[in-house]
């Protein structure tokens, strides 16, 4: 984009701060916890805290990659820096398509979840209805995103803080479920040890675990709109551990302490249970609003970021027409890449009619598959970058390079424990094929010079 278009830094600290911790929480953590604590049992906070302590890393890389240049519009303009036009094109475009998939997935999702209160709407109108209203809200300004994102992010956290705190009571009262069960935090050990499936769950958890992260580099995304980058981005960035320590594993050892491992269903939310069992009334259906808020929130964050990165896809074109999706519109939005990225999604709501749900399932698989590759990217431009400007650093990771090749080792971890379950070893071979796809497209990429 031309220098005069440039986007508007109206993002405010407590938006960006609010949109890093509620992209780590998403309807995985309110209804897929139960599947997560059966495969892994206790150990399973365990998973969360390792992988917690990755995806820091992985943040610290990209805010260390985003602060050495505020002339970055996203940290894929970092990526083709230092690993090449050609990479970053592939990342860019497969970044694109991610969030893509996933935006339809969530509108999907939205439907099913309102059919809960309405089962006689037809599944798609409520996605449609949600993707509309989310994308005139986009059309408007930035920080309507932001405050959005922000109240969004407070009803998530609100469940959650209101989930631990009923649960530390029914601990100090020694609660007694209407299964007989005792709340204690004895229960985490009491069934079978604290690995109780064996190291072999314990790794195969890994899969669900890190997928629960995806989007949390989306803060990249922000760094053009951000009112004040160098404050914002390191506290946002900074603030995740302590997150991940009450959100996730908070919680997730509050349930059982509350419940034994192995009485949890995966089929069910386990925080219906102890709200039903604190005596909330409608305690499935406030779980649900809570769910639906974070498939909402899920969606409005597709539309931003699959606005923005299409607008920095096209950004250097060589037709006119191409380019021109990347013009920011008056209000300093880029409005054509937003509407287009809007209009795929919103196929969704007619492949609804003739697709079932499994293949969106597998097509997510594809898509959450696709972020163990991106996230390599960004460790690999930010080794690159430590390399080529080893006294200009600012922002600095703890303990790089080691911490780098530490986390490369993770997802390749991640990718041979993917290879251990059939659904996910297809999904990981068509990611690959995928990639494949977008690195001969890639051939026609004209060189690229260094963004100052």
């Amino acid at each position: 984009m031309e220098k005069k278009q440039q986007m508007n830094r109206r993002l405010k600290s407590r938006h960006i701060e609010l949109m890093a911790l509620g992209g780590t929480i998403g309807t995985g953590l309110f209804l897929g916890s139960g599947k997560a604590i059966r495969e892994a049992g206790p150990a399973i906070l365990l998973a969360y805290l390792i992988t917690g302590i990755i995806c820091f890393g992985i943040m610290r890389a990209l805010g260390e990659l985003l602060l050495s240049n505020l002339h970055y519009r996203s940290f894929m303009e970092a990526i083709r820096d230092y690993l090449g036009p050609r990479v970053s094109f592939v990342a860019g475009w497969a970044y694109w398509a991610c969030w893509l998939a996933l935006a339809m997935a969530e509108i999907t999702a939205v439907g099913l979840y309102i059919q809960i209160w309405l089962p006689h709407v037809p599944q798609w109108i409520p996605g449609l209805i949600t993707l509309v209203i989310f994308l005139c809200l986009n059309l408007i300004t930035v920080n309507v995103f932001g405050e959005i994102e922000f109240w969004f992010a407070l009803i998530k956290i609100l469940a959650i803080v209101i989930l631990v705190v009923v649960g530390i009571l029914m601990m100090i009262l020694q609660f007694k479920t209407t299964d007989g069960y005792v709340a204690s935090p004895m229960n985490l050990v009491r069934y079978h040890g604290f690995f109780a499936t064996g190291l072999g769950g314990f790794a195969r958890s890994f899969q669900m675990v890190v997928f629960a992260f995806v989007g949390i580099e989306m803060v990249g995304v922000t760094a053009a709109e951000a009112e004040n980058p160098r404050k914002v981005i390191p506290r946002a960035i900074n603030g995740i551990p302590i997150r991940i320590l009450l959100f996730y594993i908070g919680a997730l050892a509050v349930i059982m302490c509350i419940y034994p491992w192995d009485h949890l269903s995966p089929n069910n939310s386990p925080f219906v249970l102890v709200f039903r069992d604190a005596g909330l009334r409608g305690a499935a259906s406030i779980v649900n609003f809570v769910v639906i808020t974070a498939a909402a929130s899920a969606c409005n964050s597709s539309i931003y970021t699959t606005g923005r990165m299409l607008a920095e896809l096209t950004s250097n074109a060589h037709r006119p027409a191409i380019r021109r999706i990347s013009r920011l519109s008056k209000r300093a939005v880029p409005a054509r890449a937003v509407v287009i990225s809007s209009l795929v999604i919103g196929l969704a709501a007619i492949l609804n009619l003739v697709m079932p749900g499994e293949v969106f399932t597998f097509i997510s698989s594809i898509a959450t598959t696709s972020f163990l590759f991106i996230w390599a990217a960004i460790i690999l431009a930010h080794l690159r970058y430590i390399r080529l400007h080893p006294d200009e650093r600012t922002f600095k990771m703890p303990g790089a390079p080691v911490t780098d090749y530490l986390i490369l080792a993770f997802l390749a971890f991640v990718m041979v424990v993917l290879c251990l379950e059939r659904q996910t070893l297809e999904a990981l071979i068509l990611t690959l094929v995928w990639f494949a796809i977008l690195s001969v497209a890639s051939l026609s990429q004209p060189k690229y010079k260094p963004t100052k």
